[in-house]
């Protein structure tokens, strides 16, 4: 195998464990324990991940976040994998929430049709879901910059006033002992609410957000139900102790 082969299999171990040995890379990958060593130093050096005695851990970066541009053009097909599994769930005549995020944003074709009434926070869903003539109700409050969301009091307020038959919310981590995570305090509460207010509440988070943490925990994860893409077995055996969680079709 090489180097930068085992370095891509190191982070993606990382991604579902938060947490690796260098015995067990050794096994995995079929290399010595000194090269195992030197990949992680090299990692470290880039910034990927922290060594601990004995492996390697991921480097939590809790208050993180990126913008909207940036969030749009990662992972694009298992985002819209994602958004088609969670279109299935929303029936004729629904009022659903829809979050502001880049899985949620590609939703909105699947919504074509469909009579529902979308509640968001999001200006920049609000505007694409007026172009596709769909029933729209946006909240008041402040505009965040880099994500383009309505947060803060106001919105808190509006939105204490409604009832949902489904939300689907994007998040920045789903950890199995720290629950549902996101860095900013404002959005967490307003994320927090509208699964309060609705009959079921749907995350829709791609495999590299499993076992990450942020700063700000939303919610438990019995709370909600997960939707995301193809993951390992083990990973998906260890959610579905903790939650349901569903896989898109490849």
């Amino acid at each position: 195998m090489l180097t930068e082969e085992r370095h891509q299999a190191i982070l993606r171990l990382l991604d579902q464990q938060t947490v690796v040995k260098s015995h067990e890379l050794s096994a995995l990958l079929n290399a010595s324990e000194s090269t195992i060593r030197r990949d992680l130093q090299e990692l470290e050096n880039a910034g990927l991940l922290e060594r601990v005695h004995g492996g390697a851990k991921q480097i939590l970066n809790l208050g993180f976040e990126q913008d909207m541009s940036e969030k749009s053009t990662k992972n694009t097909q298992e985002k819209q994998k994602i958004a088609l599994l969670a279109a299935t769930f929303v029936h004729e005549g629904d009022v659903i929430y829809l979050d502001a995020g880049s899985t949620t944003l590609e939703m909105l074709p699947f919504l074509v049709d469909k009579n529902i009434t979308v509640v968001t926070n999001s200006v920049h869903h609000a505007a694409k879901l007026g172009d596709l003539n769909i029933k729209t109700i946006i909240l008041g409050g402040s505009l965040k910059l880099s994500t383009k969301a309505i947060i803060g009091a106001a919105g808190m307020e509006q939105l204490s006033h409604f009832r949902f038959n489904k939300a689907f919310m994007g998040m920045n981590g789903a950890h199995l002992e720290f629950g549902l995570t996101t860095p900013d305090p404002e959005e967490a509460a307003l994320k927090r609410l509208a699964i309060e207010q609705t009959e079921e509440a749907y995350i829709l988070i791609d495999q590299t957000k499993l076992n990450k943490v942020t700063f700000t925990k939303v919610t438990d994860l019995d709370k909600v139900i997960l939707l995301t893409n193809h993951c390992s077995p083990e990973v998906l055996e260890q959610f579905q102790k903790k939650t349901t969680i569903k896989e898109a079709m490849q």
